[in-house]
């Protein structure tokens, strides 16, 4: 089994938590939390549409942590990748090869 096998079992990013905010939130529905890598806590909140020229995708970083613990109720919903619309998958999957070096 590879590394990415390993870190991406069926292509779906292993270490990450995905969150919904619901139907009622329109930009930054979407949250994604990254498992720590080197000290530093990376995350990214987004709309649907986190590609187009209107829509919304942003990187952030926990500055003592992540920033869905020790709850997550203020992100919503916790949810399957799958779960996630198709353009977000895409960003979390380009984020997370970065992330990983993969």
């Amino acid at each position: 089994m590879t590394r990415e096998e390993r870190l991406m079992p069926n292509g779906i990013p292993r270490w990450i938590r995905c969150y919904d905010m619901g139907e009622d939130y329109c930009w930054d529905r979407y949250t994604v939390v990254y498992t720590s890598v080197n000290g530093y806590y990376p995350y990214v909140g987004m709309g649907s549409n986190p590609f187009h020229p209107q829509g919304f995708g942003q990187h952030g970083e926990g500055p003592l942590g992540p920033i869905d613990r020790p709850k997550y109720s203020h992100l919503g919903k916790k949810i399957g990748f799958k779960s996630l619309p198709i353009d977000c998958q895409k960003l979390v999957i380009e984020d997370y090869k970065e992330i990983w070096n993969l």
